[in-house]
């Protein structure tokens, strides 16, 4: 980003509050990123943490898979996911509250005595893999608001601020000159009306 400025006190002071504005906010974006990227490995870890607990269900539905055969799907059905949002390092993220089912009533007498389990099961497996679907958005949410971030603190640390810092230099620099140019011209100025008025006292005198 080119820094605009002009030579004069008005865009000196211009700079310096937008200089002071950055220098405060940094320190803030930077704690920001780093909560962010605390997040986001938790959330992958959660993932991790998931995907494991999936492996293992699936191993445990694979181990009664000749029962499975006996089993009618259709007596289940995920109905509604309730959820929320949690803002987490300021970013707003959905949370799942909970999975609500339905279930078709079957004759307990004449059906096995593991569909009960065989319910809860097909219910754990189902949850898990939609807590999965969520704490994946809430990575991505997450790790798009980290690199934003990323980038906001390296504009401000590697190109704003420097930049600023440096058109400040160049200005201060450029008045200082200006300056010791008028204090010397004014000398000069001086000294001459000076010499003409000694040489007019020296004409008078000998007059």
């Amino acid at each position: 980003m080119a820094i605009t400025y002009q030579f004069n006190k008005t865009s000196l002071q211009g700079l310096e509050k937008n200089l002071k504005m950055r220098q405060r906010t940094l320190p803030t974006l930077q704690s920001k990123e780093s909560a962010l990227r605390l997040e986001v490995k938790r959330a992958k870890d959660e993932i991790k943490a998931l995907d494991e607990e999936v492996n293992r269900r699936i191993r445990d539905y694979d181990r009664m898979m000749a029962l499975w055969g006996e089993f009618d799907t259709t007596l289940i059905h995920v109905d509604d996911v309730r959820m929320s949002i949690k803002k987490i390092a300021g970013v707003r993220v959905p949370v799942l509250d909970e999975v609500v089912y339905s279930t078709r009533p079957f004759n307990i007498f004449s059906s096995p005595k593991w569909f009960y389990d065989g319910f809860e099961q097909l219910k754990a497996i189902a949850e898990v893999g939609i807590r999965q679907e969520f704490v994946r958005r809430k990575v991505d949410l997450l790790e798009y608001a980290r690199k934003k971030t990323t980038q906001k603190v390296n504009l401000f640390e590697k190109v704003q601020i420097p930049g600023y810092q440096d058109a400040i230099r160049k200005i201060k620099r450029f008045m200082e000159d200006e300056e010791n140019l008028n204090k010397s011209s004014q000398k000069i100025v001086k000294s001459k009306r000076e010499a003409e008025a000694r040489m007019a006292e020296e004409r008078r005198v000998q007059a």
